[in-house]
């Protein structure tokens, strides 16, 4: 099994750089990490001085940092773009965020605090109420 992690173009006199490490090789063995659970469609992005700061890192990661370079790009995306299993790189990307390459932004839910519980943070029940009442008054 072969992979192209910087992609393949088609045509005559191609040039495909393929990579023949599996993909348990590129995690170090590993199927899951901390933050392996990553959802398809976070979008990965460089931080300042990531791209410069990719000398020396392994041609997957540096293909990511270079896709994610000049706008966000989904870990879907790039699980397509480097031809490497979706598994293999939620693993890199969580990987890559602990080192502080690169932020990942998710789409969590809104904590919404009901008057119940910890008030620490979320919206407040009076917040609610008053845009229900102002959305009713339409």
């Amino acid at each position: 099994m072969t992979y192209a992690p910087f992609g393949s173009q088609g045509g005559h006199g191609d040039v495909h750089e393929t990579s023949t490490v599996r993909p348990y090789a590129v995690t170090g063995g590993r199927v899951r990490s901390a933050m392996s659970d990553l959802p398809l469609e976070a979008l990965v992005e460089v931080m300042p001085g990531g791209a410069v700061s990719s000398y020396g890192l392994p041609p997957e990661r540096r293909a990511i940092l270079q896709h994610a370079a000049h706008t966000y790009v989904s870990i879907a995306e790039l699980s397509a773009l480097l031809r490497l299993p979706l598994g293999v790189v939620r693993i890199l990307v969580a990987d890559m965020q602990e080192e502080g390459h690169i932020t990942v932004h998710t789409s969590t839910p809104v904590n919404v605090h009901t008057g119940h519980g910890s008030s620490n943070s979320g919206l407040s029940l009076s917040v609610l109420e008053s845009v229900l009442n102002g959305i009713s008054a339409l």
